[in-house]
């Protein structure tokens, strides 16, 4: 995008005509729309929070405001619904600021929740500050987008805590400018700076130069350059045996032996089983211990959450990790209500190997072929049948931004859009805390 509006410079580009929207009465009846959420990294390109919006329910900054209210009353109305799953680690929602008035901000939980205004045509800056005022006695805090047009737009800039602007549409000096102009305020502490929809890596690291402290975009997305590890991760290795031993009928001698063939994953996997994020009543001391306690099938499931967990990861790294975690999470949350009655680690272990060839570089069914899993599984993965093959779908669908899909999905394995909403935001919630375990 830089490359291209480099050559431009100078010229005036103004954004891509919108879509139609739909009028407030379509959106407000339509009841099917799906929770996004993206993943926001910090310079040290470490996952630092996610941005949570509708899919398909951006509208363009001219539409008509109480369609936008109705999108932001749909976002929020799902938060709110979820909060105690989702609301542990920083939340950004873009909102209009016509929605400052909504009822569900007051009964939202506001800590961690940073709410990315995008100012209305007709914005009073003393009305929105007085708003601002009172959402901050709740906890919240503000980010605003550039719209230097808006009459609004100098004086909130000033009381915000973060300042965005959309790289996608923007030229690069208008970039670079926003940047300095927001640096130069001297307040304390100084304005976080946002650089939102970033497509290339040349983009991100610009925007890294030009003081950006937090980034969100496809620039994430980019496959890292696979590192020096001629005969493979040696940690990956050892947890696909001992993932072969625990699910076969290795005795748990020989799965303890197997262990301690590898004393920093032994230590790992210990720390990893005592940790909060697993909330057992008693501490594992040991590996035949933790089979007794957690059984097989369980200690199954936290082999290959572990399987996961990289050292000093890339943003690729983190976001294969998220929705692996997220997948398994989701569909074992979206099968309580689906299959009661029945063991759900299963569907958890469908989602988590379903990024199995983006972690190891190999072809899934090569892998799945080392590991004795249910024939379940099996199809679902490797042929898209069977009882899991439906869950799995919406899963997939839930990291996309084609909302058509999603809602086939949902629809074919008979879920509501508000239960595959709720389902979400737990999985992000839960895979967040995971990881924070790691290292």
């Amino acid at each position: 995008m830089f490359n291209r509006l480099k050559k431009l410079l100078g010229k005036t580009t103004g954004p891509t005509e919108p879509p139609s929207s739909p009028s407030a009465t379509e959106t407000t009846s339509d009841t099917s729309f799906f929770v996004r959420r993206d993943a926001i990294f910090d310079r040290e390109n470490r996952l630092f929070a996610h941005i949570f919006r509708m899919g398909q329910a951006s509208v363009a900054a001219n539409a008509k405001v109480e369609v936008q209210r109705c999108f932001d009353r749909l976002l929020l109305d799902s938060l709110k619904a979820s909060s105690e799953a989702w609301n542990r680690t920083p939340a950004f929602l873009p909102i209009s600021s016509a929605s400052l008035d909504s009822p569900t901000l007051e009964r939202l939980a506001g800590n961690n929740v940073i709410l990315l205004l995008q100012l209305a045509p007709d914005a009073e800056a003393d009305r929105i500050g007085e708003a601002i005022d009172q959402l901050r006695e709740q906890g919240f805090r503000f980010g605003l987008f550039r719209q230097p047009k808006n009459p609004a737009y100098a004086k909130i800039i000033q009381i915000v805590d973060y300042a965005a602007i959309d790289v996608e549409n923007s030229e690069a000096n208008s970039i670079r400018d926003f940047s300095a102009a927001v640096r130069a305020g001297n307040r304390a502490p100084p304005v976080n700076l946002l650089a939102c929809n970033i497509e290339t890596s040349d983009d991100h690291q610009l925007c890294l130069q030009w003081h950006f402290n937090l980034c969100h975009g496809k620039f994430a997305e980019q496959p890292t350059a696979l590192r020096n590890e001629p005969n493979g991760d040696p940690h990956k290795a050892q947890l696909l045996n001992l993932l072969r031993l625990v699910q076969g009928d290795a005795e748990t001698a020989e799965i303890a032996a197997a262990m301690k063939l590898d004393p920093v994953l032994s230590f790992r996997i210990m720390r990893y089983l005592n940790s909060p994020a697993l909330a057992l009543t008693r501490q594992i001391d040991s590996l035949e211990q933790a089979l007794i306690i957690l059984g097989r099938q369980r200690l199954t499931r936290w082999l290959a959450v572990l399987l996961f967990s990289v050292r000093e990861p890339q943003l690729s790294d983190w976001l294969l990790v998220e929705n692996a975690l997220t997948r398994g999470r989701l569909m074992e949350i979206l099968a309580e209500k689906q299959m009661p009655g029945q063991q759900h680690d299963p569907l958890f272990l469908t989602g988590i190997f379903s990024c199995l060839n983006k972690l190891l570089h190999r072809p899934l069914a090569d892998i799945l072929g080392t590991l004795p899993i249910a024939d379940e599984i099996r199809q679902a993965l490797l042929e898209r049948r069977g009882p899991y093959a439906t869950l799995l779908a919406v899963a997939e669908a839930a990291e996309s931004v084609e909302q058509s899909g999603m809602a086939g999905a949902t629809q074919a394995a008979g879920v509501t859009p508000d239960a595959v909403n709720r389902a979400l935001l737990a999985a992000t919630a839960w895979a967040s805390e995971v990881t924070e375990y790691w290292e």
